[in-house]
């Protein structure tokens, strides 16, 4: 289901006019993953952690090879306190063209252990990672849970589209049910004219990855639902 701007963020009254263009060759694409300790629950038999892996696995080889492409994580890392557990965000594979097998090789070796802070990786991610880079900027985040550094996505990226226009954030909230985390994450995607997908099943996230990965057509922000 699309619908159109303005709309009601649960409770985030967010409006975004412009279009979102076409991935071109110069796309910077940023994927940001969750490690975090509740990625080793089960789902349908399965942990999380290794539907995620999975399925990139899966799209990696088939990402256009002269888009620049890179990964982060966040969680891999426990820290002896919560300061330090909030800090744990790694470029693990800088933005590179023809980069998706270092990509996919990165993920292997990677085991979920900590906490969630998406505030803090979205932060480096937009002003380190994509340092050095103009044109457009894609983050497609993954995360099975909500913010639990203290901190606010949404409230971010609030401040950061009136100094940036030129990144968008797509959202995938997997096997997500509390309403308050839903609401922060697709505030995050909307405010960035990003899509934001709610993926309740492995099925869910196949399809919400593929679909974030494609080419985007020239509308306004939008919810997308999965039926």
């Amino acid at each position: 289901m699309l619908l159109s701007m303005p709309v009601l963020a649960s409770g985030y009254n967010v409006y975004r006019s412009g279009a979102v263009p076409d991935m071109s060759d110069d796309e910077r694409v940023l994927f940001i993953l969750d490690f975090s300790n509740s990625m080793s629950e089960y789902l349908n038999g399965k942990r999380k952690v290794d539907l995620m892996i999975d399925t990139m696995k899966t799209i990696l080889p088939n990402l256009n090879p002269n888009v620049s492409v890179g990964l982060r994580v966040y969680g891999h890392r426990m820290g002896f306190t919560p300061f330090e557990a909030c800090r744990a965000s790694s470029l693990v594979t800088p933005i590179a063209v023809s980069n998706g097998i270092n990509v996919r090789n990165s993920l292997l070796d990677i085991k979920p252990r900590g906490m969630t802070p998406i505030t803090y990786s979205l932060k480096q991610a937009v002003k380190n990672d994509f340092l050095g880079f103009t044109g457009k900027k894609h983050i497609i985040l993954l995360t099975d849970g909500g913010e639990n550094c203290d901190e606010s996505p949404c409230k971010y990226v609030m401040e950061l589209i009136k100094v940036r226009k030129d990144i968008n954030i797509d959202v995938i909230a997997f096997n997500i049910d509390d309403e308050e985390d839903l609401a922060q994450l697709e505030c995050t995607s909307l405010v960035t004219s990003g899509k934001f997908y709610n993926a309740k099943t492995a099925a869910d996230l196949v399809r919400s990855l593929n679909s974030s990965v494609n080419s985007f057509k020239s509308v306004d922000a939008k919810i997308i639902a999965n039926p």
